[in-house]
């Protein structure tokens, strides 16, 4: 059994310590969907058409990682609380409680896609040209419903006990299995689309086994006991209230995607979808690193504010608003300078690269506001302020981007105006929650 003490040694380099494996815990995650993403947009004559048809599925996969946040996400900074309070016993009780929900949720989830998926791809934008690799993409993902939400929703319990370099393996042995398998079936047994969904279902089986079989073993000092994987009322309420934020942030994303998709097909057709879906894929590369500093200072922040370290909360709160300043700068430049090689990467057809990289520049401008959201929605969720982290998910995304998706295109701006929600979104929601955290955060840290 180890034990690990966030109350000690620099903030910063608690963060950097727990942060860092989770980038490349993160980023192989990523691994998951943008290696399918990329051998797909490589496959010769109809590429574009198939990245379309993946693109068309991301909704639904995000309101599965929706759920898993809701349930496994939400009962972290809990967890990661109860043991900074010295309080082992019920930190093991929340544990099985959130494993318990993930469980249910997932069998519930995976029935209901294989009943609705065809009428709900159609509903979300898709044509019936687009509808043949969304639906061979998504029968077979969803098969893995329930190893994808076991893997991802407990493995934030490992980076919680200071395990974050177990948490990077238990990714990175499931993404060194896609990579590896998504090249045979869809080239060597050329199953297509078909292929890099039975390579993600393989490889997310292989992660979910590691994360369990590490939960129940002796080096973590608050294991999954059998005798805790129970539902209980006041455990389920306390998660459902904080990881409602985090649900809302994925849900809100899948609001988005609905919006875009439906709107680009009507003003554009499935090639503006397709354009979207590589959009999608880079954004998330670029957002990766300050998601996972940000997601690593969590456990140190919630942990040292169970301890009453208040110094040491403000510390941790101003580290994640300097870095992330520094590198979300970094990356609008590199995305403004160069957009064709990065969307080169996701597809070789020269129509949407063209097409594509000015509509790239144009969703990137702003970029840099993310780090205040970043900033201000951690925090906030970290200290198990739910009702100002579930207010800032909505106004970013379901409150800004969505009326502007659907609105702006209808003022003459077409499906440029699609692309403007973003960088609009991210200046507005960005500025209001950051400035609202300095506000109320710090004034109660002050009082204590």
């Amino acid at each position: 059994m180890e034990q690990n003490d966030f109350t000690k040694g620099p903030v910063w380099k608690n963060i950097i310590t727990q942060g860092v494996p989770l980038i490349i815990a993160q980023f192989v995650q990523l691994l998951y969907n943008v290696v399918d993403r990329i051998y797909i947009g490589h496959m010769g004559e109809g590429n574009s058409l198939a990245l379309t048809g993946v693109g068309l599925t991301f909704p639904i996969i995000t309101l599965i990682m929706a759920f898993t946040a809701l349930f496994g996400a939400g009962g972290v900074p809990l967890f990661s609380m109860e043991r900074g309070g010295g309080n082992d016993e019920k930190a093991g009780e929340i544990l099985g409680n959130s494993f318990c929900l993930l469980l249910i949720s997932s069998a519930i989830l995976t029935l209901a896609g294989f009943c609705f998926f065809r009428p709900i791809l159609f509903a979300f934008g898709a044509s019936e040209d687009s509808f043949v690799y969304a639906g061979r993409y998504l029968s077979i993902y969803l098969m893995g419903t329930v190893f994808s939400m076991l893997s991802t929703g407990l493995n934030g319990y490992i980076n919680a006990q200071g395990f974050p370099k177990i948490g990077m393996i238990s990714i990175i042995i499931g993404a060194a299995s896609n990579i590896v398998l998504d090249p045979l079936f869809i080239f060597g047994l050329s199953l297509g689309v078909a292929g890099a969904a039975l390579a993600t279902v393989i490889s997310q089986a292989f992660s979910a086994v590691w994360v369990l079989r590490f939960l129940v073993g002796n080096r973590v000092s608050v294991p999954l006991k059998a005798g805790n994987i129970r539902l209980s009322r006041e455990i389920t309420k306390n998660i459902f209230q904080l990881g409602t934020a985090n649900f809302i942030m994925h849900g809100t994303a899948f609001l988005v995607q609905v919006a875009c998709n439906s709107t680009l097909q009507s003003y554009g057709g499935d090639i503006y979808v397709g354009i979207m879906t590589v959009t999608n894929s880079i954004r998330d590369i670029f957002v990766l690193p300050i998601s996972g500093i940000v997601n690593g200072a969590q456990p140190v922040i919630s942990y040292n504010y169970g301890a009453k370290q208040y110094t040491r909360v403000k510390a941790g709160i101003r580290f994640n608003t300097l870095i992330g300043t520094i590198y979300t700068m970094l990356a609008w430049l590199l995305v403004i300078l160069f957009p064709k090689f990065w969307f080169a990467i996701f597809s070789d057809d020269l129509q949407m690269i063209e097409v594509g990289s000015g509509m790239l520049q144009l969703y990137f401008f702003g970029f840099v506001f993310m780090a205040l959201q970043f900033a201000g929605q951690s925090t906030f969720q970290a200290l198990g302020d739910a009702g100002h982290a579930i207010f800032f998910s909505l106004l970013r995304k379901a409150i800004i981007v969505v009326p502007l998706t659907m609105l702006l295109p209808m003022t003459g701006l077409g499906v440029r105006g699609v692309f403007l929600a973003e960088p609009i979104s991210n200046i507005v929601g960005g500025v209001a929650c950051y400035l609202t955290m300095r506000m109320t955060v710090y004034k109660r840290l002050n009082e204590k």
